[in-house]
């Protein structure tokens, strides 16, 4: 990775005191923020404190990020950010080459510079570090890849798709696990790009099929299906609202895995899946965020 110096960065800095909130605090900034907007790291200090800091490469909203702070973890740490400018630096190495590899199942997600740490029974999903956050190192995307090696151990679907794939490690994962073509769509045209991207880096670019698209609208979506299997890693409103148009592009018995929603919406979700024929066979919660994997019935 070639140094990514800037003038300057923008910085906010916290510490927390409780893990479950700090994750809560990375997870929201990550779900809120475009890679190319902010870069955050956490590390564990002395007393079981944890520090997070926040590098934005234009000044940020200070208001907003305490009110997302504050939702995550409370007005007092969200009243006690504190904001600076820090010199020009490779702030994108700095912080992103500490991260570790994750593992999830047969899965490990890992950074160029940890290609050596994947072990031979594992199947690496490598993000360049610049992007590394909101993939692996996400509890939506960690309980995604779980449920997905739990399915393929007994089911072996023909027809896979990954609906908002982001930086495309599901459907990376399933290239490598399954070894078939299957399709992977996003709202972003910047995403699409850097999943294909991704893809090329995995080895599966001619097994995965990036399309821009919104919701179900693309003519592919008919043509692909109907799936067997779709991986949806979004938010809770979007997944409520596509639960209809989903259901018409599943096959009988299709399996759907779902995520990117807080416990206390997975209901409200469930819901309105079941409503249009599937049924929850599972649910785990992985740092606090709810991942569900659900049956096509009808």
């Amino acid at each position: 990775m070639t140094a990514t110096l800037t003038p300057a960065t923008h910085r906010a800095s916290l510490a927390i005191g409780s893990e479950r909130n700090a994750r809560r605090v990375v997870d929201l900034m990550t779900e809120s923020f475009f890679e190319a907007q902010a870069v955050i790291a956490a590390f564990e200090g002395p007393g079981g404190r944890w520090h997070i800091t926040v590098h934005f490469a234009e000044p940020p909203d200070q208001t907003s990020i305490r009110e997302l702070v504050g939702i995550a973890a409370g007005d007092e740490v969200a009243q006690a950010i504190a904001f600076d400018t820090v010199e020009a630096r490779d702030w994108v190495r700095t912080t992103l080459d500490q991260l570790v590899p994750v593992r999830a199942g047969r899965f490990t997600v890992h950074g160029r510079h940890d290609r050596a740490k994947v072990a031979p029974n594992q199947l690496g999903i490598e993000i360049e570090a610049a992007l590394a956050f909101g993939t692996g190192h996400h509890g939506t995307t960690r309980g995604c890849l779980e449920l997905l090696d739990d399915v393929l151990k007994a089911y072996r679907p023909r027809r896979v798709l990954d609906l908002g794939t982001g930086t495309g490690v599901l459907a990376i994962a399933a290239a490598k696990a399954l070894r078939i073509g299957l399709l992977a769509s996003d709202i972003d045209p910047l995403s699409v790009r850097v999943a294909r991207d991704n893809a090329r880096l995995n080895g599966v670019g001619d097994l995965v099929t990036t399309i821009r698209a919104t919701g179900f609208s693309a003519p592919q979506f008919a043509r692909r299906g109907p799936f067997d299997l779709v991986l949806a890693n979004i938010l809770a409103n979007p997944l409520r609202q596509m639960a209809t148009p989903m259901a018409k592009h599943l096959a009988p018995s299709a399996l759907v895995i779902l995520s990117g929603l807080l416990p206390p919406q997975a209901q409200s979700v469930i819901a309105a899946h079941r409503s249009r024929g599937l049924v929850l066979e599972r649910h785990i919660q992985v740092e606090g965020w709810s991942s569900l994997l659900m049956r096509h019935v009808d």
